[in-house]
């Protein structure tokens, strides 16, 4: 696998050897030594996956204090844009974001710190999106915050109007009025 550190500290895209042939292709998705010798030790616990159609964007997403989680994200179909925030106030890229563009045929994944907010929208049809985390979900640690905020600036490459958001994400806090770690 090929780990790339993206501009964000802590915040890697890794790239796994594909091999293809007339019969489909094989990869490892997952090496714990390798992942280790380069990202560091984080021992994932459970395993997620969604389903969603074009337009969906879920986040922005996160866990606060001690239940805070370490993410692995993939796309096993389709074609997603990938987003992780940096919330951590002690660090210099405070409040700025990395965006990726994971999807079934480049097989990218994003490895995503404790510490960020994670969201992501469904460029295809529709995605299957899975991902590994370090840490139990725990609905009273749930924070998140608005998808559109000016603050943060992320740009979407899906008009506002198109997008199908949970209700929850709708009124999600802004960045300013967030909660963070």
């Amino acid at each position: 696998m090929n780990y790339i550190q993206t501009e964000i500290d802590g915040v890697w895209l890794i790239e796994p050897k594909v091999f293809r042939d007339e019969r489909g292709y094989f990869m490892e998705a997952f090496k714990e030594e390798e992942f280790k010798a380069h990202v560091g030790n984080v021992h994932f616990i459970q395993d997620n996956e969604s389903k969603s159609s074009f337009g969906v964007l879920r986040g922005l997403h996160y866990q606060k204090g001690e239940y805070c989680q370490a993410k692995l994200v993939r796309v096993i179909k389709g074609k997603v844009l990938d987003v992780a925030v940096d919330l951590r106030q002690s660090s210099p890229t405070f409040g700025k974001y990395v965006s990726a563009e994971l999807s079934e045929e480049n097989q990218r994944q994003l490895f995503i710190p404790r510490g960020f907010a994670h969201g992501f929208l469904v460029l295809s049809d529709e995605a299957v999106f899975t991902y590994k985390v370090d840490n139990a979900y725990t609905p009273q640690a749930e924070a998140s915050i608005r998808f559109n905020d000016e603050t943060i600036g992320i740009d979407w490459p899906v008009a506002e109007e198109q997008l199908l958001l949970s209700p929850k994400d709708k009124v999600a806090p802004l960045f300013r009025e967030a909660v963070y770690f």
